[in-house]
């Protein structure tokens, strides 16, 4: 109990506060609804009251019914009951509140008593980390910045919005579509095609883009990322789990320029090759892409990263089965589809949080390899089918001269939308450009190399 009285002496608490809320959900059920939407048990900080309000919390989620005689029963079953000063402490709420009508002004107390003390305990423990010496300064920069966002995050609970409020941002976002020339709500990928089918690249929404290996998955990636950035002007953040970020700018360079990946990897150039090259990267150069190759990053890490970004439009992230767990620790007993699903979650909520779409590209298992018709399907995702649920669209790649060399659809690929909550399912046809490890629409030319 000294410990207890000592931590109350430290800590921002409001014990008046806490008792009138508790008290007003003794004295007046009613007043329970409202309070159980802006609270929770960690909020209170005296043991005692949070045990209390714990035991409504949960006779409010089934339906009991509430005053001082049935919490205190509730509270004898919990084993949270002391004969002592159960009875005699709910009988002093109920006689110290008078009154249930200021219950709101009670509850915005002990919120912001709670967030103090959240400020004040990630404040101690990024005191700790920087007096223990752990990491570099920009690491702890990292954590500490990671640290105060939970606790905003915390605190960011919003209210149920009537319908009435959000008619007029629809009506707003549907006349500057009907003056737009695309008609698309959202950021365009530089495939026409693609575009109509999924309405475009929409805020908060996640996109999965899945392929067995070598079928062009990052090429495609790229080559969205870069039309973004060069359409909107908005910040791209690519996160690159898997290749360096010499190998990406050779990649976007190749495809820009209209010169062969090889010979920009090899280094074996022509006196015209090097004017593309540089009218190539004074374009790059304009844009506004960002690029992460480190590979030990977990979802914490990159929203972190993205919110400190100024007009972010798009998120790329390549790819999803190399990411750590959400946590940033891949905890004992978890198996590899409990994380993976852990992750594909935490990228949902990245993505409505940051109200950006969110690209993630993801493997896929061999299953379709020992199909005669070897077009992926939404049972091929590796390691969890709740990346199918998670994801807003799921796209898969498929190139039938990547099974069989002969085949006469040559440089010939497809874009299965496998999932779409904005519109139908349905095959695109698109060309695929191994030289320049770009995707085009098919009735796009592009003129052959000199």
């Amino acid at each position: 109990m000294a410990n207890e009285d000592l931590l109350l002496r430290q800590m921002p608490h409001s014990l008046e506060g806490e008792q009138a809320v508790l008290g007003s959900m003794l004295i007046d059920a009613d007043c329970v609804k409202d309070v159980m939407d802006k609270l929770r048990p960690s909020d209170f900080y005296l043991r005692q009251n949070r045990e209390i309000f714990e035991t409504i919390y949960s006779m409010f989620t089934y339906a009991k019914p509430i005053d001082g005689i049935t919490v205190c029963e509730e509270m004898r079953k919990a084993g949270t009951y002391d004969e002592n000063t159960t009875r005699s402490y709910l009988a002093q709420l109920m006689e110290i509140t008078p009154t249930s009508a200021n219950v709101m002004e009670y509850v915005e107390i002990v919120r912001e008593k709670a967030l103090l003390r959240s400020v004040a305990q990630a404040a101690a423990e990024i005191t700790a980390m920087v007096q223990e010496g752990v990491g570099e300064a920009s690491e702890i920069l990292e954590a500490a910045e990671q640290k105060v966002y939970a606790v905003r995050r915390g605190q960011s609970a919003q209210d149920m919005v009537p319908l009435r409020q959000v008619l007029p941002e629809v009506l707003d976002r549907l006349s500057e579509m009907s003056e737009s020339e695309n008609h698309l709500p959202g950021l365009s990928t530089g495939l026409s095609a693609v575009d109509q089918k999924i309405t475009g690249l929409n805020k908060s929404d996640l996109i999965l883009l899945a392929a067995r290996p070598g079928m062009g998955k990052t090429s495609m990636a790229l080559n969205v990322a870069l039309n973004v950035a060069k359409d909107t002007k908005q910040t791209v953040a690519i996160f690159s789990l898997e290749m360096s970020k010499e190998q990406l700018a050779t990649r976007l360079l190749s495809s820009e320029a209209l010169v062969e990946n090889t010979r920009l990897i090899n280094g074996d150039l022509r006196e015209t090759d090097w004017v593309k090259i540089a009218d190539a990267a004074s374009a790059l150069s304009r844009t506004d892409i960002r690029i992460d190759d480190n590979p030990l990053l977990t979802v914490a890490d990159m929203n972190a990263k993205c919110r400190r970004l100024d007009n972010l439009g798009l998120v790329v992230i390549d790819y999803l089965q190399l990411m750590t767990s959400a946590g940033g620790k891949e905890r004992s007993g978890d198996n590899r589809q409990q994380i993976v699903s852990d992750i594909s979650r935490a990228l949902k909520i990245m993505a409505k949080e940051l109200n950006v779409p969110v690209l993630c590209l993801s493997q896929l298992s061999r299953a379709n390899e020992s199909r005669t018709n070897k077009r992926p399907m939404l049972s091929d995702l590796r390691e969890s089918g709740a990346i199918e649920q998670d994801a807003d669209i799921v796209m898969f790649l498929y190139r039938e001269d990547y099974y069989e060399k002969e085949s006469e659809n040559h440089n010939l690929a497809e874009c299965i939308i496998a999932k779409n909550r904005r519109g139908e399912t349905t095959t695109i046809p698109l060309q695929w450009l191994p030289e320049f490890t770009a995707f085009s629409s098919l009735e796009r030319n592009y003129e052959e190399p000199d």
